[in-house]
């Protein structure tokens, strides 16, 4: 059996080619003790589990023209009809020999491997090429030829489908961790109201005995998850291990709707510190990113959408260096439906509209980075700021992250005072500007003011960030 033919060509996403691997590997031995004579089993691998219900109506459409490929096993050649089911993802549908071309032969291109044992012929090969994806199944490595003709194929189904790539961090964005050893007196009271772990999916926070560790889930995620699943399919994507990662998949998605094989830790990534995709089975330009840290994606900047943190846990709040108290010291939480999450989750709504019901674009050729841009742009789009000691002395002024962040948010921003300002930011009301601000009845706000609106993804009222007076 030609495990480049079956799978990942041919595979609607990873799920299916973890799930497809798992048998052939379990039937392998008995399959190659067989004769050489036998007609090879009918083989059937599951449609994409991550298909969307309303795919079952949607009309059956060709893929392209590889609907049958030929490979080569031992000597004899095996066809491979492909069909699609009413869900549009892709499935082995039958084996047959093909007894005229029994003693042709090709030249295997080694798409992929285990260990050093091509996918497809099983000749030893030398040094290693292509990229890793242990997380779809262990040892498996696919060369890059075989990467983009996945991709590619994976982007057709998508694209059909109205749907797009969504890579999820765990940590600060969709939840908080912290061990038990780190918890506050101010936190004790937790311990007594942790959710069962029989039925995770009604609960929200969590005692990990075994890890010797407790987790929050962020307010809305639940919600979130099932709301984001009908427009993208999703990726987890954590800097922490492999075995941290999968726990807490289990208790985001307990029936395995959403990721499935689709969790990428630490362990998978090409670069040290870095997060990358590379081993993310999906074009760049249909890929957007929720992560709480940007400095993790700086190759893929233009993706993400930056989150705010979710400090639930003391231990985190001290962990990024404030000194106030958590959420769970205070005995509070985020809004479910003012929240972060609920929040952008209103954002991909948008993106994913514009993405397919605005663009004159064929689909082959829109870009969601380009969406994602444009979308930004309206958040401060009108506002012209002037900034008043908010750079250290000497510093350029358009090279300083907020400067760059107004920008990216629509705003003009600018040196001089003129009667086009709308807000001179500061934290000081006794500055130059600041006077000049409150004179001519202009905005005078705090610099957490773009911050809010960069997080938030739309203007924020000016009056929560106002900058205290000094009285006389």
């Amino acid at each position: 059996m030609s495990l480049v033919t079956d799978s990942p060509v041919h595979s609607s996403s990873s799920d299916d080619f973890a799930a497809f691997l798992d048998t052939e590997l379990d039937s392998k031995s008995s399959a190659s003790s067989a004769s050489d004579d036998e007609a090879p089993n009918q083989r059937h691998s599951e449609s994409a589990a991550s298909s969307s219900p309303d795919q079952d109506k949607e009309a059956e459409e060709d893929d392209d023209s590889d609907f049958q490929n030929k490979t080569v096993k031992r000597p004899k050649v095996e066809t491979v009809e492909i069909v699609e089911d009413d869900r549009g993802t892709t499935s082995v549908a039958s084996l047959k020999h093909n007894p005229e071309a029994s003693f042709s032969k090709e030249i295997c291109t080694h798409p992929g491997s285990f260990g050093t044992m091509c996918i497809v012929c099983g000749q030893l090969l030398d040094g290693e090429s292509g990229v890793t994806f242990g997380y779809i199944h262990k040892g498996l490595r696919l060369g890059n030829d075989e990467i983009v003709r996945l991709r590619n194929t994976d982007m057709k189904n998508l694209l059909r489908h109205k749907k797009l790539y969504l890579i999820l961090d765990l940590d600060h964005t969709l939840l908080n961790s912290t061990q038990l050893m780190h918890m506050t007196s101010d936190e004790e009271y937790l311990k007594g109201q942790t959710d069962s772990l029989q039925d995770v999916s009604k609960g929200n926070l969590f005692m990990l005995g075994f890890m010797q560790m407790m987790t929050k889930l962020r307010p809305f995620v639940r919600t979130f998850l099932k709301e984001a699943s009908q427009m993208f399919e999703m990726y987890i994507y954590t800097m922490g291990d492999r075995a941290y990662a999968l726990e807490m998949a289990k208790l985001l998605d307990p029936e395995r709707e959403y990721f499935n094989a689709k969790v990428i830790s630490r362990d998978d990534g090409t670069q040290r510190h870095q997060k990358g995709l590379d081993v993310v089975l999906g074009q760049e330009s249909s890929v957007l990113i929720l992560d709480d840290t940007e400095n993790a994606w700086m190759k893929h900047k233009d993706n993400l959408i930056l989150m705010e943190r979710y400090h639930f846990f003391a231990s985190s709040c001290h962990q990024f260096g404030f000194n106030c108290k958590s959420l769970s010291e205070q005995k509070s939480d985020e809004s479910e439906s003012e929240g972060a999450l609920a929040s952008i989750l209103k954002v991909l709504l948008k993106i994913h509209q514009i993405f397919f019901e605005e663009l004159e674009e064929n689909l082959d050729g829109r870009d969601v980075r380009q969406v994602l841009k444009t979308v930004r742009k309206d958040v401060l789009k009108g506002c012209k700021i002037v900034f008043s000691r908010v750079f250290p002395t000497q510093f350029q002024a358009e090279n300083h992250h907020l400067w760059r962040m107004a920008e990216q948010l629509g705003a003009t921003c600018s040196t001089e005072l003129d009667p086009s300002v709308t807000h001179v930011v500061s934290k000081d009301a006794g500055t130059e500007k600041s006077h000049w601000a409150l004179k001519h009845n202009k905005f005078l706000v705090q610099p957490g003011w773009i911050e809010a609106a960069n997080y938030f993804w739309q203007k924020q009222p000016e009056e929560n960030f106002s900058v205290n007076q000094i009285k006389n």
